[in-house]
């Protein structure tokens, strides 16, 4: 009989126990007659919500998910569960700023939607027009937390941004990121002025202010009709030409159908956008193409969102002088004392040698550099090519030296033996014009072997796409930046110096000047005069952050 007992314990003890830790859904009405109670029962509501939450990953219903559940519920636990944000049945004033702000928060490269918005909205519009929902304790609840979320989350995404830190996030916090949106909802209930708070949390960095006020004009003009966007490539092409068919009728170029068009009437509805937007009216799909129908303003707002983002994962404080190179936008800029005192056109790498994100300093240059050519490219192009023409590396004043550095005869070399473990040679290009590192080169410590430097192929920065090298950065305004580096030695580098050097052909290394940061980023929109440009999503990162953060996302 005792073992029977124990048997059916064994059974029942694990049922007994689950059946006590699995927490009842939490009503979703609770009607209090006496408005007087009300701030009582919202109080055991925010209780029970709050254990749920912790309970089920912030989900409290089917609708409602709360991200950042934990530190709520110790915001409320230290305030002994009373609301935040009503009294009595009446909203506070800190609720109406927080719920104009969410409404706005546009404008600063946020989305609505994110903060609980239209359900808010929905809680906001009952409580004011129905009595019935006045005195559900569940709706005050519910709006309560939501806008505690919402104020927390917006804290973040405005000091922090929304993308992960990744190699070269340089922000650095003096404290703790949840106290400090601790200390700001503190300040905010006290002080009740909200747009100083959130301000403060935001970026100090001249541009992130530029772009934040060419987006306010860009906002000003927008239109967010709803269009349907386009993955290319594609995985499914019968859904890609509907999808392709779909945004061809949203602007008008043929009428809206269901079912595939007949290949010429296809052809022919593409040939016309082309041709529309100053495109090659192929009536092919290309990747030009699909960029194009999907430059709409909900994407610019949202390539507005994602570079704000990338100001916050820099420091509050820039170096006094430094170096900036932006790789969209094919440029350098040598920054000192707030002021842009050299700007020059720049080529960065090809989409399949790309140049690195990277944060360094630059310590020395070189007039009449030697090149070494790396490894990746001596055997994904030099090597097919040295097999091909016997003339190869003559042509282009190349020479193979051994572990001596001594030079030897190409044909000494069987080519087609050689491997990346077994390449016991350097292949390097001598000094001179015609070098492909042109007369100068900057260095800069970092592990991709990359730098700055001239080229003898100074007819290329007149072009307007620049993605043309192998990952380093040519610079075409490289005698100014020389001279820059070495302003304060007019003694021994008097400005005569470098063309002097040069117009010798002498080869100097020079590093007697303090080393200055230099910061390779990848910003695809910045303001000039007010109005924010856009520049071409040539490494297609813009495309990924979209996919991975902001897909499915709405204005509301």
């Amino acid at each position: 009989m005792f073992k029977n007992f124990f048997f059916t314990l064994l059974i029942f003890l694990p049922l007994i126990f689950f059946s006590c830790r699995t927490r009842t859904k939490p009503k979703e009405k609770d009607i209090v007659v006496n408005t007087k109670n009300l701030d009582e029962r919202i109080t055991e509501d925010l209780e029970e919500a709050l254990q749920f939450l912790l309970e089920n990953q912030g989900k409290l219903n089917d609708t409602l998910q709360i991200s950042g559940s934990s530190l709520i519920s110790r915001i409320y636990e230290n305030n002994s569960y009373h609301p935040l944000w009503s009294l009595q049945g009446e909203w506070l004033s800190t609720a109406d700023s927080l719920y104009v702000f969410i409404q706005h928060c546009k404008e600063y490269g946020l989305f609505p939607s994110d903060y609980h918005y239209i359900s808010l909205s929905a809680a906001k519009e009952k409580i004011a027009s129905d009595s019935l929902s006045r005195k559900n304790a569940i709706l005050w609840t519910h709006a309560d937390l939501m806008l505690t979320d919402a104020f927390l989350l917006i804290s973040k995404h405005l000091h922090q941004g929304r993308l992960q830190p990744d190699s070269v996030s340089i922000r650095t916090d003096s404290m703790a990121a949840d106290e400090l949106y601790l200390q700001t909802l503190a300040q905010f209930q006290r002080l009740r002025n909200l747009p100083p708070l959130f301000n403060d949390l935001e970026p100090k960095n001249i541009g992130y202010d530029s772009l934040k006020t060419g987006l306010h004009n860009f906002l000003d003009s927008a239109n967010f009709t709803a269009f349907t966007y386009l993955q290319y490539p594609f995985r499914d092409s019968m859904k890609f030409v509907l999808l392709l068919q779909k945004r061809l009728s949203e602007l008008n170029v043929i009428p809206f159908t269901a079912v595939p068009l007949d290949y010429n009437t296809f052809r022919g509805a593409i040939a016309s956008y082309q041709e529309s937007k100053n495109l090659k009216p192929s009536g092919k799909i290309n990747e030009t193409t699909i960029s194009s129908l999907n430059n709409n303003d909900w994407e610019k707002f949202t390539r507005i969102a994602i570079n704000l983002d990338r100001f916050k994962m820099l420091p509050d404080t820039m170096p006094f002088t430094y170096v900036w190179v932006n790789i969209p936008s094919f440029n350098l800029r040598v920054m000192d004392s707030g002021r842009v005192v050299l700007d020059s056109r720049v080529i960065v790498g090809k989409p399949d040698t790309r140049t690195p994100l990277l944060n360094s300093n630059i310590s020395n240059f070189i007039t009449y550099p030697q090149w070494t050519v790396p490894f990746s490219i001596v055997f994904k192009e030099m090597i097919p090519s040295i097999m091909k023409d016997s003339n190869y590396l003559q042509r282009l004043n190349l020479m193979v030296v051994d572990k001596n550095d001594s030079v030897i005869s190409p044909d000494s070399v069987n080519w087609a033996k050689m491997t990346k473990k077994n390449f016991p040679y350097e292949i390097k290009q001598r000094e001179g014009d015609d070098n492909s590192l042109g007369v100068i080169k900057f260095n800069f410590r970092n592990k991709y072997s990359v730098y700055l430097h001239d080229t003898n192929a100074r007819w290329l920065f007149s072009k307007t796409t620049r993605a043309l090298s192998h990952g380093c950065v040519r610079i075409q305004q490289w005698k100014k930046m020389a001279n820059f580096l070495v302003r304060d030695n007019k003694e021994k580098y008097p400005p005569d110096t470098l063309q002097a050097w040069i117009s010798r052909q002498e080869k100097h290394i020079v590093s007697s000047f303090p080393k200055v940061p230099i910061f390779i980023r990848y910003f695809s929109c910045d303001t000039r005069n007010g109005k924010v440009r856009f520049f071409e999503d040539i490494y297609g990162e813009d495309k990924m952050i979209r996919q991975k953060y902001f897909a499915g996302k709405t204005i509301l």
